[in-house]
């Protein structure tokens, strides 16, 4: 973790320093699970995340992004009610992208829907993509999610039955992973979210993929659900890059709303093999960490 006391324009390379943590340094829990699924793989499964581990080697040391797709650059922001800088933040955030693109260097990855022409920096008409929140206090936290457009393009939305339920929802869940077979890269981690409305039920799905894989639902029942679509998933055989193996899933993550009587809403995140995504801290002085 690394603190900086700093004005708040200087609060800009923090927010680029969070992008490059992100982009090049794969969590802790992601890269514990890719070896575990190692030591469990065999024939070209284990020569598969051989490759994947020795990658995550050369991004931390080079300090290059672990992908060439370097995704849509999405972060969730929680802002106390008291932060002094809340209607700064999302100059900031941007201006960090911009920044982050050049320097690191960032896959410009935003490109306008009538000319077709790339922005150049990730940023544009609604992106770099926020989800906010306020809550108590006088910090603001910036978690970074690239999402790349493989595991992007294979989110999935069902406006289910009541009817169906809680089962349905798994059913649900494995049949997009398994659809999904290799595109997304696996093994993947899936963020299930329930509840909510069509758009809501997918932004829990993302949230979903900020939890540390191993910690599962508080609720046991949530729990044992996550668990259920982790072994059905597994049991395909679709494995590592899809070419085949007992890891396809290294976890899965559900996130709840309420729901409308008429309504059973489920959408399901996948991740691809690089779960990229890193935390920085802004405290009411201008100073910041990025842990």
């Amino acid at each position: 973790m690394e603190h900086v006391e700093c004005s708040l324009e200087e609060i800009i390379p923090g927010v680029v320093q969070l992008v490059q943590k992100a982009e090049t340094d794969l969590p802790g829990d992601v890269e514990e699970a890719l070896r575990m699924a190692h030591a469990h793989e065999h024939g070209v499964a284990r020569t598969q995340l051989d490759i994947l581990l020795k990658n995550c080697e050369l991004a931390r040391e080079t300090k290059r992004p672990l992908c060439q797709d370097t995704g849509v650059q999405t972060f969730f922001v929680s802002v106390g009610d008291k932060f002094p800088f809340w209607s700064q933040l999302q100059h900031l955030i941007v201006a960090g992208v911009q920044r982050a693109t050049k320097d690191i260097p960032l896959r410009p990855n935003a490109i306008q829907i009538i000319s077709g022409k790339n922005t150049g920096d990730n940023t544009g008409r609604n992106l770099p993509r926020i989800y906010w929140q306020q809550v108590e206090g006088t910090q603001a936290t910036i978690t970074a999610l690239p999402r790349g457009g493989g595991g992007e393009n294979m989110t999935r939305v069902a406006l289910l039955k009541p009817s169906n339920g809680l089962e349905g929802a798994v059913e649900f869940a494995v049949s997009s992973v398994l659809e999904a077979g290799g595109k997304p890269c696996p093994p993947v981690v899936v963020g299930v979210g329930i509840g909510g409305d069509a758009d809501l039920c997918v932004q829990l799905g993302k949230q979903a993929l900020l939890r540390k894989l191993g910690n599962h639902h508080g609720n046991p029942v949530i729990a044992r659900l996550e668990e259920t679509i982790v072994q059905r998933c597994n049991e395909q055989g679709v494995g590592p890059m899809g070419l085949g193996g007992n890891t396809t899933v290294l976890d899965a993550h559900v996130e709840l709303a309420e729901r409308h009587p008429a309504m059973f809403p489920v959408g399901v995140v996948i991740s691809c093999w690089a779960l990229r995504r890193a935390s920085m801290i802004i405290n009411d002085d201008g100073s910041w960490e990025v842990e």
